[in-house]
């Protein structure tokens, strides 16, 4: 029989910041396509919902807590993954943080810490999950990037500079690790409607007017926008996509 290029049937699925908003919800998209999960986190409450929605999906879920950005931790999340189910296939390195201020307000803590959990976080996951990976022959690494992965924005040094970095981080991984049988995109959002942020988007529309100024839909972007084309990049059907980032920004960078 042949196999269902959009199937993720008997393949296993890391993903990082796994407690809420994208990471639970492309977990959860994830097992509904038919991969296990291992979900990497600081919230362990948090990570026991997530889980429970990956099994209602019908799939197992792995709970591993931890810190991306501490080495030993990512080691020993590897080596968790690889004994729960033997493999490790995709890499969705979505753990992230944000310091809404501008250059002078900045300090050396906060520019640390956004750069990271979100730029050396993925370092450290993809340095010790690409290896997995490549004994079979298959992977994906998909990193969580921004719109503002190609662009700048007034309070968002720290963000911008992560978000960039992470997106040509993974187009240099894409040359390494191709002839391995893996293939790294990034997926650069707009804003997207979470728990997170739902509350500040109904009270405070004006801090997202300009987003929505130039989106040629409309509207903000809901969870579902991007765990459509993170299931589409972790399957065989995008085995030929590598190297990319791809906008989900409702046309919000074609203007």
């Amino acid at each position: 029989m042949k196999s269902q290029p959009f199937s993720l049937e008997g393949l296993a699925a890391v993903v990082t910041g796994g407690s809420g908003g994208i990471g639970s919800a492309a977990a959860q998209a994830m097992a509904e396509a038919g991969a296990d999960i291992a979900v990497i986190g600081r919230n362990r409450a948090k990570l026991e919902r997530t889980a429970k929605a990956v099994e209602a999906a019908g799939r197992r879920c792995l709970i591993v807590e931890g810190d991306v950005t501490d080495e030993n931790a990512v080691q020993a999340a590897r080596k968790a993954v690889v004994a729960a189910f033997g493999r490790a296939d995709i890499l969705f390195n979505n753990a992230g943080v944000t310091s809404p201020k501008l250059l002078a307000e900045t300090s050396l803590s906060e520019w640390r810490e956004v750069v990271d959990v979100s730029l050396t976080g993925a370092f450290l996951c993809s340095r010790a999950f690409a290896p997995v990976m490549a004994e079979n022959a298959y992977g994906r690494i998909i990193n969580m990037g921004s719109i503002l992965s190609g662009r700048g924005m007034a309070n968002r040094t720290a963000y911008c500079a992560a978000k960039a970095g992470l997106a040509n981080f993974g187009a240099a991984m894409a040359f390494e690790l191709g002839h391995q049988g893996v293939t790294v995109n990034t997926v650069g959002a707009t804003v997207i409607v979470t728990d997170l942020n739902r509350e500040l988007i109904r009270t405070q529309p004006q801090l997202y007017d300009k987003v929505l100024s130039r989106s040629a839909i409309g509207r903000l972007g809901e969870v579902d926008d991007v765990t459509g084309l993170i299931v589409f990049l972790a399957s065989r059907a995008a085995s030929y996509i590598t190297g990319q980032t791809i906008y989900v920004d409702g046309g919000y960078t074609a203007g």
